[in-house]
């Protein structure tokens, strides 16, 4: 999941936006530490879509002059799962009862900062009838 994002140069610093998920918002004294940054912005905004339970846009095609940031694999993975989740009606509770875990634990797959197994989202998403998919791009 590659988003765009605009990059804006002012006041000798750098500050972004992403049109996609207009929660993110980023800066960095230098375009590289903005770029750094830009990934935790976009991690950020993307846990608000999982608390109030809204899906998580696709990123669109970046347009000349945009830079892109990308999720993390493990997050693009709890990305799919929740917008899954959401499609089929299906609530944490649920998935914790289907997973035979304790609903805090179902809790922690849905934070991007922690570093959940990937076995254990890989199991949420079969609980739904669904498997990941890898592919190794250029």
């Amino acid at each position: 999941m590659l988003y765009p994002i605009n990059v804006f140069g002012e006041n000798g610093g750098y500050w972004a936006n992403c049109p996609d998920i207009p929660e993110m918002h980023s800066a960095g004294d230098t375009l590289e530490e903005l770029l750094r940054e830009a990934v935790d912005g976009l991690e950020s905004a993307v846990e608000i879509y999982f608390d109030e339970r809204r899906p998580v846009p696709a990123p669109s095609q970046p347009k000349r002059g945009q830079h892109t940031i990308a999720l993390p694999a493990l997050a693009v993975a709890k990305v799919l799962l929740h917008n899954k989740m959401l499609t089929q009606g299906v609530k944490k509770a649920e998935l914790a009862r289907r997973l035979n875990m304790a609903s805090a634990n179902v809790e922690q797959i849905f934070r991007l900062k922690n570093k959940t197994r990937i076995e254990t989202v890989e199991a949420a998403l079969a609980c739904l009838g669904k498997h990941i998919d890898l592919q190794l791009l250029a």
